[in-house]
C-alpha cells in the first residue's frame, strides 16, 4: 500500500509541475518517469517523452504533430520499448499514427486454451512450479494507421497495417532465479501437440485493416454522454502470410450516459471472432483488434484492459466477448496551483465468455492428464469479477486511474490491481 500511496503522490507532484496551461506555439515537449503498478506485471519504472508541435496555437490544446518516446520496465520481467506518431496534419484530414514498438516479456501468462476448459490450479504453483503457467513471449510490432471522417458527420473509416513479430520459448528460470519442478503447461501444450512445432517458436503475421467507426461523444478522457462503436475486419491474407494466413472481425460498441452533473453510466461490449476457414496460431489469438491503439499493447482477456481481477489471459477462444459496466462519480472537485482538479471514483462489473473455443484434439493427452488439465463440459460460462476504482483527473484531459478488481471464481485468480492513466473506455 504504501508503494501505491508513493505512485499517486508521484504523479500529482507531476501535474503540478507540468501544469501549465497557456496556449501554446510551435514546439513543446514534457519528459515523465514512467510510472505504474500491475498486479500481474509488477511495478513499472522507466521515462517517457512526448514532442508536441502546435503550429499557430489556434487549435490549442490540440496539436498538429505528436511524436512520443518511452522505454520502460515491469519489476515482473516486461519491457517496452515504443515510439508513436500522431497527426491530423500530415494528410489533410486524414489522422496519421504510427506506432513501433516492442514488447520483451520474460515471464507472460498462459493458461491455455477455451477458459475454464483448461483447469487452473493456483495450489500446484504455490507449492511446486511457480512458473508452470508462464512462458517467454516476446513481441515487435510496427504499425500504421488511419482514419477520416465521411464529411461532417460522425460517421467515419478506419484501415491499416500491421507487422508483428512473435519470439516464443519457455522461461528462463535459471535467469530469473525461479522455481521450476516438472514441465510447465506450455511446455505440455507443446509434447501434446494441441501447439503445432511449426507455430511453437512464433513467426510473422502482416495484418490489413479495414472498418467503419461512429463517435459521438462529448469529450474524450471521461465522456458524460455519446457513443463510440466500430467495426474492424482485420486480415493476413496468404499472399502476405504464407503461413497461417486468417481474418479476424471485431464489433465494439462503448456508451455513456449522465444520470446527474457528475454522475454517468458507461458500458463496453466487445465481440471478436474468427472469419473464413483459416488457422489462426495460437500466438496470435490473445491479440484485440481496435481502430486506435493508445497503449503498448492491447491483447488477452482477462487484465487491466478488459476484465479486471481476472488473470491475464485467462479467456482465449476462436470466437471471444467481453463487457464492462462502471458507475463514474466525480465527488470532489478543487483548483489547485491554479489548475482544476477532482477526485472520483468507479464502481464496476465485467465479465466474458468463450463464444466459439478452440478445437482441441486430446487424443496425446493421458487420462491422468486430461482430468488434471481439462474440463471440456465447462464451455459458455461467463468469467466475472467486480471491483472499485478512485480518478485523480486534472483540467478534465490527464487521469490517474488505480482500479482494484476481485473475481468471482477461483478458477479465474482472486484480485487485480492496476495503476496507471485513463479510464478503461
Amino acid at each position: 500500500m504504501k508503494r501505491i500511496t508513493l505512485v499517486l503522490c508521484l504523479f500529482v507532484s507531476l501535474l503540478t509541475m507540468y501544469g501549465q496551461q497557456k496556449i501554446k506555439k510551435g514546439f513543446s515537449f514534457g519528459a515523465l518517469p514512467a510510472v505504474s503498478f500491475d498486479s500481474d506485471l509488477g511495478f513499472q519504472y522507466g521515462a517517457l517523452v512526448n514532442l508536441f508541435h502546435y503550429g499557430d496555437g489556434l487549435r490549442f490544446p490540440k496539436y498538429d504533430h505528436s511524436l512520443y518516446l518511452e522505454y520502460s520496465t515491469y519489476t515482473k520481467g516486461t519491457s517496452i520499448a515504443r515510439l508513436r506518431y500522431d497527426s491530423e496534419r500530415l494528410i489533410p484530414k486524414v489522422r496519421t499514427t504510427v506506432d513501433v514498438a516492442y514488447v520483451t516479456d520474460q515471464m507472460s501468462d498462459f493458461y491455455g486454451f477455451n477458459g475454464y476448459q483448461s483447469l487452473y490450479n493456483p495450489i500446484e504453483v504455490a507449492n511446486s512450479n511457480r512458473i508452470f503457467y508462464k512462458n517467454e513471449r516476446n513481441m515487435f510490432r510496427a504499425k500504421a494507421d488511419f482514419q477520416g471522417n465521411f464529411s461532417e458527420s460522425n460517421f467515419g473509416w478506419v484501415a491499416g497495417y500491421t507487422f508483428y513479430n512473435f519470439a516464443i520459448d519457455t522461461v528462463n528460470n535459471s535467469k530469473l532465479n525461479k522455481i521450476k519442478t516438472g514441465a510447465t503447461l506450455f511446455e505440455n501444450y507443446k509434447s501434446w501437440n494441441l501447439i503445432d512445432a511449426n507455430e511453437a517458436n512464433g513467426g510473422n503475421i502482416n495484418y490489413f485493416k479495414i472498418g467503419l467507426k461512429y463517435d459521438s461523444r462529448d469529450q474524450l478522457a471521461c465522456p458524460m454522454k455519446g457513443i463510440w462503436t466500430e467495426a474492424v475486419i482485420q486480415s493476413a491474407p496468404k499472399f502476405a502470410n504464407q503461413t497461417f494466413p486468417h481474418s479476424k472481425m471485431s464489433i465494439v460498441h462503448r456508451q455513456y450516459f449522465t444520470l446527474t452533473k457528475d454522475l454517468s453510466f458507461a458500458y463496453r461490449l466487445d465481440y471478436q471472432m474468427t472469419v473464413g476457414s483459416g488457422k489462426v496460431p495460437y500466438y496470435a489469438q490473445p491479440l484485440l483488434i481496435t481502430s486506435f491503439l493508445t497503449a503498448a499493447t492491447h491483447q488477452g482477456i482477462g487484465g487491466k484492459s478488459s476484465v479486471r481481477g481476472i488473470l491475464r489471459n485467462r479467456i482465449i477462444g476462436d470466437a471471444v466477448g467481453f463487457g464492462n459496466f462502471e458507475f463514474r462519480y466525480k465527488f470532489l472537485r478543487f483548483e489547485m496551483f491554479k489548475q482544476n482538479f477532482y477526485l472520483g471514483t468507479n464502481v464496476f462489473f465485467d465479465s466474458g465468455i468463450i463464444v466459439k473455443p478452440i478445437e482441441l484434439n486430446l487424443g496425446n493427452v493421458s487420462l491422468a492428464d486430461q482430468s488434471k488439465y481439462f474440463d471440456t463440459y465447462e464451455s459458455g460460462k461467463f468469467h466475472t469479477s467486480a471491483g472499485i476504482g478512485l480518478k485523480v483527473g486534472w483540467n478534465e484531459n490527464f487521469v490517474i486511474s488505480a482500479d482494484f478488481g476481485k473475481a468471482f471464481n477461483a478458477q479465474d485468480g482472486k484480485t487485480g490491481m492496476y495503476i496507471g492513466l485513463n479510464y478503461l473506455f
